[in-house]
């Protein structure tokens, strides 16, 4: 999650951690000339953002549900990890258990169009099932960069067709097809229309991710060219160059 680092009640704002590399959004479509993200690094950038929901879904002694998980609102700092901003829309379930499979009825559904629940939409119920759906297309644009519009029948279609490679963005490098092909089957899971066809986030998804994660990281240290950077704070300003001992006085 973005770190709170203040706020100033006068103006009327919050004041988050300083994230680097901007949005998932913003990377994914390679604004301002940005390099493009490698595909381990989606793989990784996954499993955070499953993580950090599960957490969500999890906390005690009522679960928070997000409402408005989208790449816009995934943020990267220097070295591409991923945290998640924006928590205005979200709710604290409440449930006297908090179990995480509660639903409530909320006023009118609120979000971002293509990432909104549709069962959500229908009902007015909310569930951590709601993230779990916005997550889905959150996968499916990670393998893609396309627009969220109508993009798990592309991808769907695809699969179905033996031509998942073709609608891969190609910017992030040489896919593993096999392990690509399974993070793009879980996304259509969790972006199914129906709640109950959705898997659970804890137990079915996050092991997959890891384990994705894992190979993705074996994969990374192959890569002769790609060395991650320090953060800014261990860089000399004046120097540039990374600061292993620091030294301080005594007095």
């Amino acid at each position: 999650m973005l770190l709170l680092i203040g706020a100033c009640v006068d103006q009327g704002c919050l004041v988050y951690e300083y994230m680097e590399n901007g949005s998932l959004e913003e990377r994914l479509l390679q604004k301002n000339n940005t390099p493009p993200i490698p595909w381990f690094e989606r793989y990784r950038i996954a499993w955070e953002v499953a993580s950090a929901l599960v957490f969500l879904h999890n906390s005690k002694p009522k679960p928070i549900v997000h409402r408005d998980l989208k790449p816009a609102n995934i943020l990267l700092d220097y070295n591409f990890v991923s945290k998640i901003g924006d928590v205005g829309l979200s709710t604290v379930l409440n449930s006297e258990t908090g179990s995480i499979s509660t639903a409530q009825k909320d006023t009118g559904p609120v979000g971002t169009l293509c990432y909104i629940d549709p069962e959500y939409q229908r009902t007015g119920l909310i569930s951590p099932k709601c993230d779990v759906y916005a997550f889905g297309m959150v996968i499916l644009q990670l393998l893609t960069a396309k627009p969220a519009m109508g993009l798990a029948h592309v991808v769907e279609t695809a699969i179905d067709n033996g031509k998942l490679i073709e609608i891969l963005d190609s910017a992030a490098g040489n896919w593993p097809i096999e392990e690509t092909k399974e993070l793009a089957l879980l996304g259509l899971r969790c972006s199914e229309l129906l709640r109950k066809d959705r898997p659970d986030l804890k137990d079915q998804v996050l092991p997959v991710l890891e384990r994705l994660k894992e190979f993705a990281c074996r994969a990374r240290e192959s890569v002769p060219d790609f060395q991650s950077t320090p953060p800014n704070h261990f860089v000399c300003p004046i120097l540039k160059v990374c600061i292993y001992n620091l030294e301080l006085p005594s007095s």
